[in-house]
Formats: C-alpha cells, sequence, structure tokens
C-alpha cells in the first residue's frame, strides 16, 4: 500500500512513521512551526512546510496526521482549516488524530481501556479530548483516534535523564506510568493505515505499567551507572508540569491494537526498549 500522507505536526512519533512509509514509496509531506527544523523533517522522509505561513496543498492527499497539540480552542488544524478539510472528507482513505492517555484521568492505579469515559485531572487533558471530539464530529472523515502513553526511544528516554545533573528516582507509592516506544507508534499507524475502521480510538502503549523509578533503574544498570538516588514525591521540588504527571494513576489496556490491527509489539516492556536503544548506541 502506498498512497499521499500530509502530516500536521511532523514531530517525534511521525517522522517515525514517515521513515517508515518512505522506502515503500509513500509521498510525504510535514508541518513544522519552526523552519529550523526542515532538515530534520526531510531527513525522516518528509518534505518540510513551514506552516502556519505557507499552504498546505491537500490536493492529491490521500492519508492526513495530526499531531499538533491542541489549546483551550481545540485543535488548531480544524480551527485554521476546518471547512477544507470538511469539504475533503471524502477524499481522504484514513485520518488520524495522535492523542494521549492522560484523557483517561486518575483511576487509582486500576486499568483503562478505549471504553472508559475521558475525565481528565489536567488542562492538557481536557484540550485533548476537546481537540478528539472535534475530529470525531466531522461529517464522513475516516477519523482514527491514536491515545499515546509516554513516548520514549532514540534520542528520548531515561538514557538522556540519567546525564543531567542531580539526577533522582521520585518514589510516589503505588504510582505507576503506561510508556511507549516511538518504533511501535509507527507500525500501529501503519497497521491502522493499512486496515481503515473509521470512528475507532486505541490506546497505544506497551504490556507493562510499572513505576517511574524502575525505569531509571534498569537504565542505570545497563549503562553502568551508580543508581540515582530516592527522593519521596512528597519531598521533591517538581515543576508544577512535572508534579501533575504523578497526579494521574492508572494502567492502560493496549489490547484493541493486537486483537483490531493484528500488531506484534516490537517492545512490549522497558527492558526490551531500553535493550535495543543501548545496543544502537
Amino acid at each position: 500500500m502506498t498512497g499521499t500522507l500530509f502530516s500536521f505536526g511532523h514531530g517525534y512519533s511521525a517522522q517515525a512513521l514517515s521513515q517508515l512509509l518512505k522506502p515503500q514509496g509513500w509521498c510525504i509531506c510535514g508541518t513544522t512551526r519552526d523552519p529550523a527544523q526542515s532538515p530534520t523533517i526531510r531527513a525522516s522522509g518528509a518534505d518540510p512546510l513551514v506552516w502556519p505561513g505557507q499552504v498546505p496543498n491537500l490536493n492529491e492527499v490521500t492519508h492526513l496526521l495530526i499531531s499538533t497539540a491542541p489549546n483551550a480552542g481545540g485543535d488548531p488544524v480544524l480551527a485554521a482549516l476546518q471547512d477544507e478539510i470538511v469539504a475533503r472528507a471524502a477524499q481522504f482513505e484514513w485520518v488520524g488524530y495522535l492523542s494521549t492517555t492522560a484523557v483517561y484521568g486518575d483511576h487509582q492505579g486500576d486499568w483503562v481501556d478505549e471504553t472508559t469515559p475521558p475525565a481528565p485531572t489536567a488542562e492538557r487533558g481536557r484540550w485533548r479530548v476537546k481537540a478528539e471530539q472535534q475530529w470525531l464530529s466531522v461529517p464522513e472523515l475516516p477519523i482514527h483516534i491514536f491515545r499515546l502513553a509516554g513516548i520514549y526511544g532514540p534520542g528520548r528516554g531515561p538514557f538522556s535523564k540519567l546525564k543531567r545533573a542531580g539526577m533522582r528516582r521520585i518514589i510516589k507509592p503505588g504510582q505507576v506510568f503506561s510508556r511507549i516506544h516511538v518504533a511501535d507508534i509507527a507500525q500501529v499507524l501503519a497497521a491502522s493505515m493499512a486496515a481503515p475502521n473509521p470512528g475507532t480510538i486505541y490506546n497505544v502503549c506497551d504490556d507493562e505499567p510499572v513505576p517511574p523509578q524502575d525505569v531509571i533503574a534498569y537504565a542505570a544498570e545497563l549503562q553502568g551507572l551508580p543508581l540515582p538516588p530516592a527522593v519521596p514525591f512528597n519531598e521533591a521540588d517538581l515543576t508544577p508540569m512535572a508534579r501533575s504527571f504523578y497526579n494521574e494513576n492508572k494502567r492502560v489496556r493496549n489490547d484493541r491494537i493486537k486483537d483490531e490491527l493484528g500488531v506484534r509489539l516490537l517492545f512490549p516492556d522497558y527492558r526490551t526498549g531500553l535493550k535495543a536503544l543501548m545496543q544502537e548506541g
């Protein structure tokens, strides 16, 4: 399968997808707000477009990916281009919106799945819910929602954190997070593009939600570094943003990407993912 993909907000996850699709013969265009990012986008296999600024050309587009962050008004792509997207709804074979598992809010460590009603506690989660609803409400649009867990991969994750001065392991009893390797995000998106099911929501996460301090400890072990000191959550001097992540505690199920899309995760847990990153250098 090949086509023409237009990617709004062609960042880390979208670039992983374009690296997967480009060798198959896809034509890809990705937007950025920062012209300095154009070489990185080009290296991923996509033609860069500075937007807002330059005018997106959707004439030949068969697939649409939206990774732009929402704001209080919802999704910025729809705010700018809703009339055109509505008019072209029948043109697109597949549309994907990258959301976040933050939409579920706090479940005190219990499991959630795609049928769990959104109940975000943070403002950014509420903005995501609004953006999801906006995309799902566009008539006849083959939209798919992907709720991503914490993303790691080359250049992003605990290895880079360990290099920072004063790195600590924040301990909050019972706290767990779900995560996902960027390569698995790419393969989930590609699998959905090959088998569209408009209106479907997918959780994109690995099989093992774990306490964040376990990931840091394992990364330190792999690199032969001393174990960063443990600091109780209530004594940690965290930014309001960092602290807000600890206000939500849940385990996220990923059965749907396996059962409906046939995805077999490349990195089903943080240990396999971190080992692979070490081998890649």
